[in-house]
């Protein structure tokens, strides 16, 4: 019933697939990818970027890896690729900002990349996303990369995982520049003008936060700048999940966070949940024919709206059946996000562990 109706996929990019040789000049964009843990996954994301024109600017920010991400980076063969070795974690910095803002430093182009380094984009990617944030007056542009779903977990929490982040921020609100309280973006993948990113003063702003995409697109957009976040099929996560813990651990990670640690904010969470997704399944054994109707008609409801996200992503729309259960899921996700924060074990990440209040990044400690 929401007029904003943020069920749909209204809210799209649509990647040019041909490159002319004009367009295929990227001289006016910088890529800054922040890379802890890596090397597993960073050839691909380098490799994609090497067909998406050329003379593109690479900065890759290893940030103190453990692992051999610094060594993959230099040794691919790109004329125009840095990579820097991240200074310790200043306290206050959260590990992803304190490397982006190191990147920072050595952009000199107009247009400023965030790449998270387990991305893959399609070949005419950064063209669709320069054009769009030339051509419609949008100074930050984000995209939801799809997410990894070969596995039965993946296929059946991760469709789920977007579905819900457009109930938390729908595109159509947050697309809309008169409507300041609602900003969002995926951090896998933002361009933006450098020149907004630095009157912000980069991310010293959003230094200590966990959702610093959000946080980020919240700032942009109350300088009275456009942001515009969608959907594609062609921006890609190629790090796996596989089973549910990997999952929880994504989810719970930053779950609390979202909700303030507000204990208030978890209860009325958890009411709504529960009234939308397990209050219809008792309801079918109402003595009245009534509830028993209302019920059903509730349950089509919750089924039919998720539909649109299955078929966006090319799953079958039998997965709409287990709404009920991905929903409880996705709550008790969020109550472990809760008690980890209430008995003080933080959260860990990317071989670091965040401090009580999940805001600053504690050095020093192996996640």
């Amino acid at each position: 019933l929401l007029p904003w109706q943020p069920w749909r996929n209204r809210e799209t990019l649509n990647v040019a697939k041909t490159i002319s040789e004009s367009d295929a000049d990227l001289s006016d964009i910088c890529v800054i990818i922040p890379a802890r843990n890596e090397a597993l996954q960073i050839s691909r994301t380098l490799e994609a970027l090497a067909e998406q024109g050329d003379r593109l600017k690479i900065i890759v920010v290893d940030d103190q890896s453990q692992d051999d991400t610094a060594g993959v980076s230099r040794s691919f063969q790109h004329r125009d690729l840095s990579v820097i070795d991240g200074q310790s974690l200043p306290t206050g910095w959260t590990g992803k900002l304190w490397a982006l803002q190191q990147g920072l430093a050595m952009v000199d182009r107009p247009i400023t990349v965030l790449l998270d380094a387990d991305i893959t984009l399609a070949p005419g990617v950064l063209l669709s996303l320069r054009n769009k944030l030339q051509y419609e007056n949008i100074s930050f542009v984000s995209v939801m990369a799809r997410l990894s779903m070969r596995t039965f977990w993946e296929k059946l929490l991760l469709p789920a995982f977007v579905y819900y982040f457009k109930q938390l921020y729908p595109f159509s609100l947050s697309n809309n520049p008169k409507v300041k309280f609602v900003a969002a973006a995926a951090g896998g993948c933002i361009m933006m003008k450098s020149a907004v990113l630095n009157e912000i003063g980069g991310f010293t702003g959003i230094r200590a936060t966990l959702i610093d995409d959000c946080a980020l697109a919240r700032r942009v957009k109350q300088r009275g700048y456009i942001t515009w976040i969608g959907l594609t099929r062609d921006v890609h996560s190629h790090r796996p999940y596989g089973g549910l813990g990997p999952i929880w651990e994504m989810v719970s990670r930053t779950a609390f966070h979202q909700l303030r640690y507000s204990l208030s904010l978890l209860l009325i969470v958890t009411t709504i949940f529960l009234t939308i997704y397990a209050l219809p399944w008792l309801g079918l054994f109402s003595d009245s024919t009534f509830g028993r109707a209302s019920a059903a008609l509730a349950l089509a409801i919750m089924m039919a709206v998720y539909v649109p996200t299955l078929r966006y992503y090319k799953r079958s729309p039998l997965w709409c059946l287990a709404v009920p259960v991905i929903a409880l899921i996705y709550l008790a996700m969020t109550w472990s996000s809760a008690i980890a924060h209430w008995v003080g074990t933080g959260k860990g990440w990317r071989g670091r562990r965040y401090g009580k209040n999940g805001e600053a990044e504690v050095p020093g400690l192996a996640g």
